[in-house]
């Protein structure tokens, strides 16, 4: 907040050197440049261009009928042109140094405006960075929730299979293409079947594994899997409809998408307890 009061103040140093700051608007700048030393500075270098870009350039006296034309237009009555020009030469340079300082007020009050523009730009863009970070964040946070819920779900499949009173457990042992591969499954048809194995072999490309319920009729597919590079997989499915009651589980390595019956290897299977 302090940075924020900096930059506000500041940018009013132009106005300042104007003049054109009153009243509390005043009274809290000066307060603040007996405090600040870069605003002091600015404030400094600011008087310095209103004082001196009147004289940056030749002084040069306006032809005399233009204060005729002028008062003309005004409907003032006009003087003579010899009044103009018998002017002193120092109230001649007030008055042609008025214009100049016009220009000034009008240099310095643009600059004063573009470095507030700058300033604000700053500030908006700092905003805008800041917005996105708060963006980010909550895309991230809402992943998270979202990974919590699937695993709080996941683990709610688990518990239901697991606690059912129609349950089944199936112990899988590694076929010769897997030898140290081993599995189990838990099915119950009310809550479906949960799956576990450990070291299945790498999965060569455009090939899955494909899990089944062995019954009295043909194989019927539960689901596919996928082990991680360790060769672990836990996955968790629903019984097809019309799915007799399984007598084993078996995993066989099928092409990729799967296939409506066993066609590859036997990698894993088992019996039911």
């Amino acid at each position: 907040m302090a940075d924020l009061d900096h930059d506000r103040l500041r940018d009013a140093a132009g106005l300042y050197a104007l003049g054109a700051l009153a009243g509390d608007e005043r009274d809290a700048f000066e307060a603040h440049l007996a405090t600040c030393a870069e605003c002091a500075a600015e404030v400094r270098a600011l008087q310095g261009v209103v004082t001196a870009l009147p004289y940056a350039v030749p002084q040069v006296d306006p032809p005399p009928a233009l204060r005729s034309r002028v008062l003309a237009a005004v409907g003032a009555p006009a003087a003579s042109s010899r009044s103009m020009t018998q002017m002193p030469a120092r109230a001649r340079a007030r008055f042609v140094s008025a214009g100049w300082l016009s220009a000034a007020a009008a240099l310095v009050v643009a600059v004063a405006l573009g470095a507030y523009a700058v300033s604000l730009r700053q500030r908006v863009g700092g905003l805008e960075g800041q917005l996105r970070e708060a963006v980010n964040r909550l895309d991230l946070t809402e992943q998270r929730l979202a990974e919590a819920t699937r695993a709080a779900e996941r683990a709610q499949l688990r518990m239901a299979v697991l606690t059912s009173p129609d349950l089944k457990q199936v112990n899988l042992k590694g076929q010769p293409p897997a030898p140290r591969a081993a599995g189990r499954a838990f099915w119950s048809r009310s809550n479906g079947l949960l799956f576990a194995a450990n070291a299945l072999p790498p999965l060569p490309a455009g090939r899955t594994y494909q899990l089944w319920f062995l019954t009295p009729g043909a194989p019927v597919s539960a689901g596919l899997i996928k082990p991680d590079q360790n060769g672990r997989i836990t996955a968790a499915f629903d019984t097809p409809p019309g799915t007799p009651d399984p007598t084993g589980v078996a995993v066989s390595i099928e092409p990729e998408g799967g296939v409506p019956a066993p066609t590859g290897a036997i990698y894993l299977a088992g019996m039911t307890q």
